[in-house]
Parts: structure tokens; C-alpha cells; sequence
């Protein structure tokens, strides 16, 4: 038998630049196969032609069962090439810890992320994946795909690029993949295994009785995550000879106990190893043991498991860490992060979810998972206070939380945020799929979002947006709620816009104006029509967008809603004067005028002046454009707001310029270099037409 790897860990739930898995132990063995794998990456292709490489990255596959180290060899492997990929290690895992495949979607969308390439908002699985190997193409990467399902997960993400190199691991072959180079793990060897033992017990307890660590390691076949489990039952035991555990493990029938049913042979060491722990666990260890695959993504910290077991915070940490002292968990991400984060090893997951199933009445899981959803949104609305301003409803709020539910200041909160970001995306498509917990699920989507916009911006937390509105519309439909349904499509319809997909939104925004008016929202129904009337307006359908926003005002007009009354006329205006009907934008924008006067709003008067002034200057009346002009910069000044009257009197300047008084301009021009100052800018930028949106949406 050839030397092999230790993989104590199992597959990592989501993409992560560079770092290497810290598993906190050395490697061991491999030493053939770390041999061979290097030379496939250099070895020609099967498609090449006249002695060129493949224009495709290569694939080298590492395959094996659960446990038996394929993990660990793989990252192995890209510690030793990461310095001939100057840009990096990408990883990804491509199966949930259930054994469900992860979407290529969500795998593209992580590795871009990682490769801090822009992740366009609601994009499918195609245009991800194209995106993934553009981003490629100019670089030389590694990219290790971890726990492939199958060869249509693997290969929409193989990069059009020689430079680059993927190693995938899998449970067996990935058929279709081609000139994929296979390589086949079975169990330790002797020595590496003895070696491997060693590292949990120490030389002695090996020393004394070499035989029986050898017998040991055969009981466990090999198997690197058998080996480890009983490695940190010894180490948990000082006094515990080799042989102790070797008679115990000995003594474990081939059946499956507490697990059901007789084992296949090939699952028997590591389920022998796997019994040895868990039945000499407290009984409520061993509860919260049978409650992690509860956790979203496989991914768990004190406070989940806090709540998932009902004890404290600090019970929890300390059962996690003997956790991962037995092999049965392993440190996920940074190892110096706080607070930490665990990950249940893919071959572990299956064995929980059968000893629930055994032992765990259904009412408890769910409570148990409700209590876990529950935390994560109160830590979730704890996250988002810590940005309110001192004395603010949110912050007060947040002072009456327990001291383990808050964030003692922003950047912390931010870094928690992050960190644990791919688990609690994960925990709303958990909450959201659950179908019982709908109620908990929307709180729990809501504080998210909220979460993720205070700390990262709506622009740059755009994707992740879209997915946790896609889950609100879900459980809308399944719980017949027309006014979520209509939220959830309206900021859908903004995404898709923003996205420069006018089309989707314009379909997104008609649906949630059916879904308003069936709510009997006003609101919601208005925002739809407005809405419709921005997305027309994006494909310079004017007087359909018109149309749209005359409907929107005339429901304004009715629920005598001023602000937005005086808007809607100026956005009727813009479109009027697109469409070159000046008359009818000229009393657009004059009612726009109006209605910020009766409200106060004089910098919104000015400008809505100031477009007054334009269109007057595109009918061809130019000295009527002028007053108009100059009535916009006195109400901008009576505002004080400076940068405003700067960029009037620019455009006051630039009218005069037309009407040929250059002295005039120049005056005002310096006028308003004056009010900017030396680090002003030029005021270009308020020039744009006040009302006039950048994509179909109608936010404000």
C-alpha cells in the first residue's frame, strides 16, 4: 500500500482566496502520489495538437471516499505548487454537508468574489460561470474544486487558459471532464498511519507497544479520519494505553448500533472509530454532536451551538474545541479569527443525521432549529444597531440585549458580519426551505438585509440582495402575502434594473403592481406604477413612462402626498422634454416648482427651476430661460446650499455664453468658482437633470 494523506477535515463550505486549510497538524505520507500529480501538471494534454498545450487549464482528479484523505492531499498539493500561480488559490466546495450538490451558481458567484470581480446582481448560472473564466483568462491561478458531484459542476468553471491549473476531488470519477488525470486514494500505510497515530498519542504510549499501534491502525484499515478519531480518543485519556483502545474498538460489532442496519465493509472502520467517540461522550455532548448538521453550511460557532444545545456561550466554545481535539470537527477559515468558526466534515454529516433521526424526536430538531434561527437574528439586529447613532431607538435597543448578543463597536460587528457571511446566507435558504418556520424565516431574511446594507452598501451587497429577496418572494407565493410578495418584486425589479435588465424589471415591477393592488397597498401599488414608468422611461418608451407617472401622481394627488406629488411632476416633465413636447414640460415642471414651495423644499425648488429654465431654452426661448435661470440660483442660495448655486450659475453661464454677453458668463462663472473653492471640482456633476434616474427603478 503507498504512502497517503491525512484529511481529518472533509470538504470546506464555501470559496476561499489563498490561505491554506489550517488543520493544525502535520502531513503525512502521500509522498507517490504528491510525486505523480506534479508531474501530470506538466505532462501533455490528450487534445494536444503539434506539440502545443491545451487551451484548457488542467484537471488533475483526486478521488475517495469520505475520510480517506483526499482534502487534505489536494491542499497539500497547492501549498506546494501556490508559488508557481503567482495569482492565488481559489477554492470552492461543491457539495452541501446534507450531500446536496452546491448550484454553479453560487460556486461562480463565490469564486468572483474572491477574485474581486464584480458580481452582477440576479446573473444565471451561464453568465456567472463566463464571468468566472474571463476573469481567469490573464491569470495564473489554482483553483481547487473540492467534493465535486458530478463533471457538470466542474466543467462550466474550467478556465480557457493553460496557465491555469484545477485539481477537483470527488468520491469517484468525473466522467465527462476531459482529459481529466485521475488519482485514487485508499488507506494509510503502516508507517504513515503508526506516524499519524503518533501525533495524537506522543512517541511513548507508540514506543512501549509498537505491535499493537500497528494492529491499531490496521483495525482502521487506514483510514486517515478513523485514525484521527481514535488518535484523540487516546489523547483525551493520558493514562489510556494503545491497547485499551484497541480492545474496545476491537469488541465493536461489524452492525450499525445507534446508527441501524449491517455496514457495508468499506464503511466499517470508520464507523467503528466514529462509535468509539460518540458513545463515550456526556449525554449532552453527544446531544449537541447530533445537532451540527442542523447548522447552516455545515459551518458553526459558540453562539449556534449555544442555541442549537440551550447552554451557554461559553459551554459551547469549549465543547467545539473537544470537538475538533477528537477529529470530529475541524477550524474553518482564519484560525486566528474571533470568534471562531467550525466545520463538520463531510463524512461526519450522514452519521449525525442517522443518529438524529434515531435518537431526536422531530418536534425537538425543530425547536432546536428554530432556537438557532432565532439567535441569528437577534445578532443580526445587534450587528446593524451598532451603526445607529448614539441615543437612537436601535442603539437603546441594543443597550437591553444580553452582553453576548452585542457588538461592542462597529468594526467588530462588520468583521463578524463578513466572516460569517456565506453561513448566514445559507441559514435564510435553510429558514426558507424548512417551510414551517416561514414566520422566523422572513425575520430573519429582513435583518439580514438590513445587516448587509448598513455595514456594506447597497451596491456592493447588490448579489447577495438579490438572492434573500428571491427567498422573500418564495414564501410570500407559498403564504399567499400580496404585500411582501409586491416588496420582494419591487426590489427585485431595482436590482434587475441597476443589472441593465430593463426588460426583467419592467416584468417584475407590472407583477408587483398586481400583487399591491390584490394587498390593497397604496404604497406598494404606487411605487409599482412609478416604477413602471422609470423602466419605459430606460427604453425611451416616453410616452409610455409618462403615462405611467401621470397614473402614479394621480394616486398621490388622491392620498394628498405632496412630496412626492411635486417628484412626479418633474419626472412627467423629464419625459415630456425627451420626447421634445416642451408645452406640456414646461407645466410639469412649473407644477413641480409649486409643489416643493408649498412643502419648503427650496433646493428642490431651484432646481426643478433650473430644468424649468432648459426646456424653455429648447423651445427656443432663450430670454425666458434666462430669468428662469436666475430665479433657480437666487432660491438656491436662499437654500445655502453652495454647491448648488455653483452649478447654476454654470449653466447661467453657459446660457448668457449662447445669448452672446461673454462678459456676463465670465462673471458668473467666477462666481461660482468662488463658492466652490479650491478643491470644489467644476460642479459638472449637478448639471445632470434633476429628476432624471440612471435605470429604470424609482428610488429616491
Amino acid at each position: 500500500m503507498t504512502e497517503q494523506a491525512v484529511d481529518v477535515g472533509g470538504s470546506a463550505a464555501g470559496c476561499e482566496p489563498c490561505a491554506p486549510e489550517a488543520t493544525g497538524r502535520q502531513f503525512f505520507g502521500r509522498q507517490r502520489e504528491l510525486k505523480e500529480l506534479r508531474e501530470d501538471v506538466e505532462r501533455a494534454g490528450l487534445d494536444t495538437l503539434s506539440g502545443r498545450k491545451s487551451p484548457r487549464a488542467r484537471v488533475l482528479l483526486i478521488a475517495g471516499r469520505p475520510g480517506s484523505g483526499r482534502t487534505a492531499l489536494a491542499e497539500e498539493l497547492a501549498r506546494r505548487l501556490a508559488a508557481d500561480y503567482p495569482d492565488g488559490v481559489l477554492r470552492a466546495s461543491l457539495r452541501e454537508p446534507g450531500g446536496t450538490p452546491v448550484p454553479v451558481e453560487r460556486v461562480a458567484r463565490d469564486l468572483l468574489d474572491a477574485l474581486e470581480v464584480p458580481v452582477p446582481p440576479g446573473g444565471g448560472e451561464d453568465e456567472l460561470a463566463q464571468l468566472v473564466r474571463e476573469a481567469l483568462t490573464q491569470r495564473r491561478a489554482l483553483l481547487l474544486l473540492d467534493d465535486a458531484v458530478g463533471a457538470d459542476q466542474v466543467d462550466p468553471l474550467l478556465p480557457q487558459n493553460a496557465d491555469c491549473l484545477v485539481v477537483a476531488t470527488a468520491r469517484g470519477p468525473l466522467t465527462g471532464v476531459p482529459d481529466v488525470r485521475p488519482c485514487t486514494l485508499g488507506g494509510l500505510d503502516s508507517r504513515a498511519a503508526v506516524e499519524f497515530l503518533e501525533s495524537f498519542t506522543g512517541a511513548v504510549r507508540i514506543t512501549v507497544d509498537p505491535r499493537t499501534a500497528e494492529n491499531l491502525v490496521e483495525e482502521c484499515a487506514g483510514v486517515p479520519a478513523a485514525i484521527a478519531l481514535v488518535g484523540g480518543w487516546l489523547a483525551a485519556r493520558p493514562q489510556a494505553a494503545v491497547s485499551d483502545v484497541a480492545k474496545r474498538l476491537h469488541a465493536l460489532p461489524d452492525e450499525g448500533g445507534p446508527l441501524g442496519g449491517q455496514l457495508p465493509v468499506a464503511e466499517r472502520p470508520l464507523v467503528r472509530a466514529f462509535r468509539l467517540v460518540y458513545e463515550s461522550l456526556p449525554r449532552p455532548t453527544a446531544r449537541l454532536l447530533r445537532l451540527l448538521p442542523l447548522t447552516p453550511a455545515g459551518i458553526v460557532d459558540a453562539q449556534t451551538a449555544s442555541a442549537l444545545a440551550g447552554c451557554s456561550v461559553s459551554a459551547a466554545q469549549n465543547t467545539l474545541e473537544d470537538f475538533v481535539a477528537y477529529g470530529l470537527l475541524r477550524v474553518f477559515g482564519d484560525p486566528e479569527e474571533q470568534p471562531a468558526q467550525y466545520a463538520v466534515p463531510g463524512w461526519l454529516a450522514p452519521l449525525l443525521h442517522r443518529l438524529a433521526e434515531a435518537a431526536d424526536r422531530p418536534g425537538e430538531l425543530q425547536l432546536a432549529r428554530a432556537r438557532m434561527l432565532e439567535r441569528t437574528v437577534r445578532l443580526l439586529q445587534s450587528c446593524r444597531a451598532v451603526t445607529e447613532p448614539d441615543g437612537s431607538a436601535a442603539r437603546k435597543k441594543l443597550a437591553g440585549l444580553p452582553r453576548a448578543l452585542r457588538f461592542p463597536n462597529e468594526r467588530l460587528a462588520a468583521a463578524w458580519l463578513e466572516a460569517r457571511r456565506p453561513a448566514l446566507l445559507a441559514a435564510a435558504r435553510l429558514a426558507v426551505e424548512d417551510g414551517e418556520l416561514d414566520t422566523l424565516a422572513r425575520r430573519l431574511v429582513a435583518a439580514l438585509v438590513r445587516a448587509l446594507a448598513a455595514h456594506r452598501g447597497t451596491g456592493e451587497a447588490a448579489p447577495d440582495l438579490y438572492g434573500l429577496h428571491q427567498l422573500v418572494l418564495d414564501v410570500a407565493e407559498r403564504r399567499g402575502l400580496h404585500r411582501e410578495k409586491a416588496a420582494a418584486l419591487l426590489n427585485l425589479g431595482d436590482l434587475d434594473a441597476e443589472a441593465g435588465r430593463t426588460g426583467d424589471a419592467l416584468v417584475r415591477y407590472r407583477a408587483a403592481l398586481d400583487a399591491g393592488r390584490a394587498a390593497n397597498d397604496p404604497y406598494a401599488t404606487g411605487r409599482a406604477m412609478e416604477s413602471v414608468g422609470g423602466a419605459h422611461q430606460e427604453r425611451g418608451d416616453w410616452t409610455r413612462a409618462a403615462d405611467w407617472y401621470g397614473r402614479a401622481l394621480a394616486q398621490r394627488l388622491a392620498r394628498g402626498e405632496r412630496e412626492d406629488e411635486a417628484r412626479l411632476y418633474g419626472r412627467i416633465g423629464a419625459v415630456l422634454t425627451y420626447a421634445g413636447r416642451y408645452g406640456e414640460a414646461l407645466r410639469s415642471w412649473r407644477a413641480a416648482v409649486a409643489g416643493y414651495r408649498r412643502i419648503g423644499d427650496l433646493p428642490s425648488q431651484a432646481r426643478a427651476l433650473s430644468e424649468a429654465a432648459r426646456v424653455q431654452e429648447y423651445a427656443g426661448r432663450p430670454e425666458e430661460s434666462l430669468r428662469t435661470c436666475r430665479e433657480a440660483v437666487e432660491w438656491a442660495r436662499q437654500a445655502g446650499d453652495l454647491r448648488l448655486q455653483a452649478a447654476l450659475q454654470l449653466r447661467l453661464a453657459d446660457t448668457l455664453d449662447r445669448l452672446g454677453d461673454p462678459a456676463g458668463a465670465r462673471l458668473h462663472r467666477g462666481a461660482a468658482e468662488t463658492l466652490l473653492g479650491p478643491d470644489g471640482g467644476s460642479g459638472e456633476e449637478d448639471e445632470a437633470p434633476a429628476y432624471e434616474i440612471r435605470s429604470a427603478s424609482a428610488k429616491d
